[in-house]
């Protein structure tokens, strides 16, 4: 099955973009979503996230403080690096399971930081950037959630520039207007990855167009 993998910085807009890819029929899987599965009371991922980091990490009602605990990551690489080996595996095999069990033409695979981890290379044939201007990036992080701007340039410090993303990219989907915009690019790229899915399932499944096709055949 033909596989993109979705990425982009802190606020650029992954999230509406998936919803739309999914509301045209694509399957989404949500590293995110299952991070957060994965981590759920009384899991065995957060006995093990207890155990590496204490009881501090919880709220009173049980359950993962992941506020505290992403403050406390983003301060400490050491402690980053603990958290990853704990839930790296567990994402990744979670997300190979449901992998087999898609059964659209395409699917996307949405990693915030796929550059990053360097974990899914492996599983995407293409990799879709979704982009926009680093102020907007700050400006829609603080509008949705409760992190001061300060905090929203130690998230982006942490993830790789702007400028190598896009450099990686296969695809490119710029989110810097209106949600129409985004929508209508969105339904070229999914026009796109359709063919893209049929030449792939009548050839040998090696076809892959050059950097940036499906964004400038439109």
């Amino acid at each position: 099955m033909l596989t993109i993998g979705l990425t982009g910085g802190i606020g650029c807009g992954k999230t509406s973009a998936a919803k739309i890819f999914a509301a045209l029929g694509a399957a989404v899987i949500d590293t995110d979503e299952i991070a957060h599965r994965l981590t759920e009371k009384s899991s065995p991922a957060l006995a093990a996230i207890v155990k590496q980091f204490g009881a501090a990490c919880l709220l009173q009602d049980g359950n993962l403080d992941r506020a505290g605990l992403r403050k406390r990551i983003f301060s400490d690489h050491a402690a980053k690096k603990k958290l990853e080996a704990i839930l790296h595996p567990l994402i990744k095999q979670r997300v190979i399971s449901e992998m087999a069990a898609a059964h659209t033409p395409y699917l996307l695979l949405a990693v915030p930081l796929f550059f990053e981890t360097g974990a899914y290379h492996d599983l995407v044939d293409r990799v879709l950037v979704v982009d926009c201007d680093e102020s907007q990036q700050i400006s829609r992080t603080i509008s949705r959630s409760k992190l001061s701007a300060d905090e929203v340039q130690a998230i982006m410090a942490n993830q790789i520039p702007r400028a190598e993303r896009v450099k990686q990219a296969d695809d490119i989907l710029p989110n810097q207007g209106e949600k129409k915009d985004l929508e209508q690019q969105v339904e070229n790229l999914h026009r796109r990855y359709l063919a893209l899915a049929l030449q792939q399932k009548d050839g040998d499944g090696k076809h892959r167009p050059a950097k940036n096709e499906s964004i400038s055949n439109f």
